[in-house]
C-alpha cells in the first residue's frame, strides 16, 4: 500500500512537472517576444560606460528564441503570460531611442525602467500614453534631452514616475502643474534636474499619497506652498537648489512623518520654529545656502533620529543649544558660516557617531574639551575662523591661531580615524612638527592655507602616510616643504601664494610620480626647474598651474595625460614645440604673457577636446592654424597681441561651441569673417588693430550673431556703407537682461573624463577704449555690451534702429566718414555710459534727448559740423570743453561762444516718449517761461503733456515784476501732465 501511495505521488509530481512546463512554454507570446527582441537590436551594448553595471540583453538569446519570460529583466503575468515588467536599468544601453520603439507594443505592462543607461541625449519619444497600465515608470539618468511628452500625463494609474535627469542633459517641461494634474495617485516623483522654470504648482497639496517628492535643481521659481510639509504620508521631500524658489517653515501644526528634507540653495528664510521638534522620525535635515535667520531652537534637541544636520551658510546667530547635547545619533553636523556663538563645546563631546563636525566661520569662543578625544569616528574636522582659546589640543606649541595656543594636536592625536583636518585661516604662526602632524596616519586631506608656518626639516618617514590632498596656500613659505618628497600617495598639491623661490626640485615627486594628479604652483617667484629638466616624469598627471612665476626657460611640454596647463605669466622664450600637439587630452592651455615666438604648429587647432585655447601677448608670428574639425569643442581662443598674418582660417567655422575670439593686435589681412554669423554661442568678437580691410554693409541680410555681447573691429581699414545689416543681427544687444547681477563671462563648468571629474573656472579678458583710454578688462562683466567701428571708413548715416540696442554701455564710432544727424533714438540707450561720435562729417544739432541719459559719463562729438545749444542738466553739465571742440556751430556752456537769439538756454520743456514706456523731462527754465508770456504766447510748451503740482516750491522763484503774466502761465500748467 506504502508502494502504491509513493507511486501515486511521484506520478502526481511528474504530471505538476508537466503541466508547469507546458504552462511556461506559452507564457511567452510572440508579439512580445519579438517586440523585446527589436528593441535589443536597436541598441548597442556600451560597457565602458561608468554607470554600466551589467547588460541584461547580452544574456538574451541571439535568435529571440525560448521563453521571454525567463530573460534577464523581464516578469510576466503568471495567467496571462503578457510581459508585466521590464527592467533594464544599469545595463549599457547605447544609441538613439526611435520615435517607433517596439516598447510601445507591450501594452500590458505596469512597470518600465529603463534608468542609468545612454541614449544619446535623443528625445523621449511620444506613445507612453498606449501603456494605460503602467504603475512605475523610471527614465532617469538616460541621456534623454528635449521635452518630456505629455501623454505620460495621461498614464493615471501612475504610482510612481523618475524622470530625474543626470549632468549635463537637457530635458525639460513646459508646465509642471498641467503635466502632473491627472497624476493624484502619485506616492514617488522625482522630477530632478528637469528643466521646469515655472511657478511651483500649489495643486500638489492635494496630492496626498505622496511619500517621496523630490524636484531638485530644476529653475522652479515664485512660492512653495507650506501645506506640502503637511501631507500625511511624505517621508522624502527635496526641493533643493532652486534658488529662485522662496518659501519657509510652518509653525504650528507640523508633524508629517518626514524622514528626509532637503531644502539646500533655496530663497527659503525666516526662523526654526519650536514646532521642528514634532518631526519625530526626521534623519536628514539639509537647508545650506539658505537665508534662514534667528536662533537654533533648543527643540531641535528633541529630534533624537537625526543623522545628518546641515545648516551651513546661513545667517543663524545666537548661542549654539546645549540640548545639540542629545542627538546622539548625529553622523553629520554642518554649522559653518552662520554667526553662532557659544563659549564651550562641552555638548560635542557626546555625539559619539559624529563622522562630520564643521563648526567653521562662527563665534566660537572658549577650548576644547579634554574629552574631546571620544569622538573616535570622527574623520572631517573644520573649524576655521573662530575665536577658539587655550586647550586645543603638544607639537603646534609655539603656533597661534583662532587665539589657540598650547598642545594642539594633542586632543586630535588619539583620533585614530580622521580623515580630513581643515585648519585653514587660523592666524596660525611659528614651525609645525612634521612628525607629530603625521601620527594622524589616517588622514588623507589635510588645508592649512592663509597661516602664517613652515615646516620642520626632520621628521618620521613618511611613506606610509595616505596623505592624497595637501593645499598650503597662502601660507607665507619660501621654500618647498621636505616632507612632500616622502608622500606616497599623494594626488594633489596646492602651494598658490606663497614666496617659493629658486628651481622647481625633482625630489618633490620622488615617491609620488605614478599618484600625482594636479600639481598647482601659481604665484611664486620659481624660477625653472632643477638641471633645466623641462620634461615632467608624472604619467597621470591631469593638471599643471605654474602661472604667475618667474619661469625663464624654455616651454615645458606637459606628459599626455595633461587637461589643463597653465604657465601663463612668465618670461618663457623660443617656439612652441609640434610635440604638444600629441598631448591629445588637453582642454585648456593657456601660454599667455609670456616671450614666445615662431610658427604656431599648424595642429594646435585639431586637440579635439581644447575648450581654452590662449596664447596672447607673445611674438608668434606667421599664419593661424587652420585645422579646426568637425565638431570642434573650442570655446575661447585668444591671439590678441601677437604677429600673426594671413587670413583667418575658415575652419573656425566648425567651432559651434565659440564664445570668445580674439584676434586683435596682429597682422591680419582680411576681409570681415561674415561666416562667424554660424556660431549662434558667440559673445565676443575682437578683430581691433589689424590689417582687415573691404566693406561689411552689403546684401547679406540673414546675418544672426544671436548672442554678440562685444563687437570691437576698430583700427582697421573697413570702408563702405556703415554696417547696419552686422548690427541689427545683434539680438542679445537689443533686450536688457541681468542689469541687478554680478556676473562675468566666463567658462564655468564640471568637466567629466574616464575616472576624472574636474572644474574649468575661467574668465574672459580683454582690452576695450573707454574714456578716451585703452582699459584692460580682467573680467568682462556680463551686462557689459559694447560696439567699438572707431578708426575706420565707414560712411553714411547712423541708422535710427540703434537705439533698439537697448542695453548697450558704450558706442564708439569715431574718427569715419559718417555724415547726417545723431539720431535722437539714441536716448533709448538708457545704459549708455560712453558715447564717442567725434571726427566725423556729423551735421545739426545734438538732439536734447540725450540729457535723459543719466548713466552717460563719456561724450565726445568734437569735430564734426554740429551747429545749436549744447543740451544742458543731468550728466551734460559735467562735460568738458573738450566733447564738443571744432564744432563752429555749437554754442552754450561748457564752450566760450554763448547761445544768441534767445538760445542761451536749451529749448523749453519737452516731452519725449522714450521706448514707448519711458518719459523725460528736461531741466524747466522759468525765465524763458516768464519771457514768453511778455510777448503773448507760451513758449511753445506742449500743455497737453504737462503737469505741475500747485504747490511746487519751483513757483517760489519766479520775479514779483511779472507776476501777473506768470500767474496765467501757472493756471495754464496745473492739472496738465509732465513725465518725471
Amino acid at each position: 500500500m506504502a508502494a502504491l501511495s509513493l507511486y501515486l505521488l511521484l506520478t502526481w509530481i511528474f504530471l505538476l512537472s508537466l503541466f508547469r512546463t507546458r504552462f511556461a512554454e506559452v507564457l511567452c507570446h510572440a508579439d512580445e517576444s519579438s517586440a523585446l527582441m527589436e528593441f535589443k537590436r536597436s541598441f548597442r551594448t556600451d560597457t565602458t560606460d561608468g554607470r554600466c553595471v551589467y547588460s541584461k540583453v547580452d544574456s538574451w538569446p541571439l535568435d529571440g528564441s525560448g521563453d521571454c519570460c525567463l530573460w534577464d529583466g523581464i516578469e510576466c503575468d503568471e495567467v496571462t503570460g503578457r510581459v508585466i515588467v521590464l527592467n533594464l536599468s544599469n545595463s549599457c544601453l547605447s544609441g538613439i531611442m526611435s520615435p517607433n520603439t517596439t516598447l510601445f507594443r507591450l501594452v500590458h505592462m505596469e512597470s518600465l525602467n529603463l534608468a542609468f543607461n545612454g541614449f544619446s541625449f535623443s528625445s523621449i519619444p511620444y506613445g507612453f500614453g498606449n501603456l494605460l497600465k503602467l504603475q512605475y515608470l523610471n527614465l532617469s539618468s538616460s541621456n534623454f534631452s528635449g521635452e518630456i511628452p505629455r501623454d505620460i500625463s495621461q498614464l493615471s494609474k501612475l504610482v510612481s514616475l523618475d524622470l530625474s535627469a543626470y549632468w549635463g542633459e537637457t530635458l525639460h517641461m513646459r508646465n509642471m502643474g498641467d503635466f502632473v494634474h491627472n497624476l493624484t495617485g502619485l506616492k514617488e516623483l522625482d522630477l530632478s534636474y528637469v528643466s521646469l522654470s515655472s511657478p511651483f504648482p500649489p495643486m500638489l497639496v492635494n496630492f496626498s499619497s505622496l511619500t517621496l517628492f523630490r524636484i531638485q535643481s530644476c529653475g522652479l521659481s515664485g512660492n512653495f506652498s507650506v501645506s506640502i510639509f503637511q501631507l500625511p504620508n511624505l517621508e522624502v521631500l527635496s526641493i533643493a537648489y532652486n534658488s529662485n524658489l522662496f518659501g519657509f517653515f510652518p509653525k504650528p501644526h507640523w508633524g508629517s512623518p518626514l524622514k528626509s528634507l532637503y531644502l539646500s540653495g533655496t530663497n527659503f528664510s525666516g526662523e526654526l520654529p519650536t514646532s521642528i521638534r514634532n518631526l519625530s522620525l526626521l534623519n536628514e535635515l539639509e537647508a545650506k545656502y539658505c537665508y534662514f535667520s534667528g536662533s537654533l531652537p533648543s527643540s531641535m534637541g528633541n529630534i533624537s533620529r537625526l543623522i545628518e544636520l546641515n545648516l551651513y551658510g546661513n545667517n543663524l546667530q545666537g548661542q549654539i543649544p546645549v540640548s545639540f547635547a542629545n542627538l546622539t545619533q548625529l553622523s553629520v553636523l554642518c554649522l559653518s558660516y552662520n554667526n553662532l556663538s557659544g563659549d564651550s563645546l562641552e555638548w560635542v563631546v557626546n555625539l559619539t557617531k559624529l563622522t562630520v563636525l564643521r563648526l567653521s566661520g562662527n563665534r566660537l569662543s572658549g577650548g576644547f574639551p579634554s574629552s574631546f578625544e571620544n569622538l573616535k569616528q570622527l574623520t572631517f574636522l573644520a573649524l576655521v575662523g573662530n575665536r577658539l582659546s587655550s586647550g586645543f589640543p603638544s607639537s603646534f606649541e609655539n603656533l597661534t591661531g583662532n587665539d589657540l595656543h598650547g598642545d594642539i594636536l594633542g586632543a586630535l592625536r588619539n583620533l585614530k580615524d580622521l580623515e580630513i583636518l581643515f585648519l585653514g585661516s587660523f592666524n596660525l604662526n611659528g614651525v609645525l612638527n612634521v612628525s607629530d602632524l603625521f601620527t594622524l596616519k589616517n588622514l588623507r586631506y589635510l588645508v592649512l592655507s592663509n597661516n602664517n608656518i613652515s615646516f620642520t626639516k626632520s621628521f618620521i618617514n613618511t611613506t606610509t602616510s595616505k596623505l592624497i590632498y595637501l593645499k598650503l596656500d597662502s601660507c607665507d613659505l619660501t621654500e618647498f616643504p621636505q616632507f612632500i618628497g616622502y608622500l606616497s600617495e599623494l594626488e594633489e598639491l596646492i602651494l598658490r601664494h606663497n614666496r617659493i623661490q629658486g628651481t622647481i626640485p625633482r625630489w618633490m615627486w620622488n615617491n609620488s610620480k605614478e599618484s600625482l594628479q594636479n600639481i598647482l604652483l601659481s604665484h611664486n617667484l620659481l624660477t625653472g626647474f632643477e638641471n633645466n629638466q623641462t620634461n615632467l616624469p608624472l604619467p597621470n598627471l591631469n593638471s599643471f598651474d605654474i602661472s604667475s612665476n618667474l619661469l625663464n626657460t624654455t616651454l615645458p611640454v606637459p606628459p599626455p595625460s595633461v587637461m589643463v596647463y597653465n604657465i601663463s605669466n612668465n618670461f618663457l622664450f623660443g617656439e612652441v614645440p609640434t610635440s604638444i600637439c600629441e598631448v591629445s587630452s588637453l582642454i585648456v592651455l593657456d601660454l599667455s604673457n609670456n616671450t614666445l615666438n615662431g610658427i604656431l604648429p599648424p595642429y594646435l587647432g585639431s586637440i579635439h577636446p581644447l575648450i581654452l585655447l590662449n596664447l596672447a601677448r607673445n611674438k608668434f608670428n606667421g599664419m593661424i592654424p587652420c585645422v579646426y574639425l568637425d565638431g570642434c569643442a573650442v570655446r575661447m581662443i585668444d591671439l590678441r597681441e601677437n604677429r600673426l598674418s594671413g587670413n583667418v582660417p575658415r575652419s573656425l567655422g566648425n567651432c559651434g561651441m565659440l564664445e570668445y575670439l580674439n584676434l586683435g593686435d596682429n597682422q591680419i589681412n582680411d576681409t570681415f569673417p561674415f561666416w562667424l554669423s554660424d556660431l549662434t554661442y558667440l559673445k565676443v568678437i575682437g578683430l581691433q588693430s589689424n590689417n582687415f580691410h573691404g566693406p561689411i554693409e552689403s546684401n547679406l541680410s540673414q546675418l544672426n550673431f544671436t548672442s554678440l555681447h562685444i563687437l570691437d573691429i576698430s583700427n582697421n581699414s573697413f570702408n563702405g556703407q556703415f554696417p547696419s545689416n552686422l548690427l541689427k543681427s545683434c539680438h542679445a544687444m537689443k533686450v536688457m537682461v541681468g542689469q541687478d547681477k554680478l556676473a562675468y563671462l566666463d567658462i564655468s563648468e564640471w568637466l567629466h573624463r574616464t575616472n576624472v571629474s574636474f572644474s574649468i573656472n575661467m574668465t574672459y579678458a580683454m582690452k576695450l577704449m573707454n574714456k578716451g583710454t585703452k582699459r584692460e578688462y580682467a573680467k568682462i562683466p556680463d551686462v557689459l555690451v559694447a560696439i567699438d567701428l572707431s578708426n575706420n571708413k565707414f560712411e553714411g548715416f547712423i541708422p535710427e534702429f540703434i537705439g533698439d540696442l537697448k542695453s548697450l554701455r558704450m558706442l564708439n564710432l569715431s574718427n569715419n566718414l559718417l555724415n547726417g544727424s545723431i539720431p535722437p533714438s539714441l536716448v533709448n540707450l538708457t545704459v549708455l555710459e560712453a558715447l564717442d561720435l567725434s571726427q566725423n562729417n556729423l551735421v545739426g544739432e545734438i538732439p536734447q534727448q540725450l540729457a535723459c541719459l543719466t548713466f552717460l559719463s563719456v561724450f565726445n562729438v568734437s569735430h564734426n559740423h554740429l551747429l545749436g545749444p549744447i543740451p544742458r542738466g543731468t550728466q551734460f553739465d559735467t562735460f568738458g570743453s573738450s566733447s564738443f571742440a571744432m564744432n563752429d556751430g555749437l554754442c552754450g556752456n561748457p564752450l566760450p561762444n554763448k547761445c544768441t537769439n534767445g538760445e542761451n538756454t536749451p529749448p523749453p520743456p519737452s516731452y519725449f516718449k522714450v521706448d514707448n514706456e519711458k518719459e523725460c523731462l528736461f531741466d524747466l527754465d522759468w525765465r524763458i517761461v516768464v519771457a514768453g508770456v511778455g510777448v503773448g504766447f507760451l513758449v511753445g510748451i506742449v500743455l497737453e503733456n504737462l503737469i505741475i503740482d500747485e504747490k511746487s516750491t519751483w513757483f517760489l522763484h519766479y520775479s514779483t515784476k511779472v507776476a501777473k503774466g506768470w500767474e496765467k502761465v501757472r493756471k495754464a500748467l496745473v492739472g496738465k501732465k509732465i513725465c518725471s
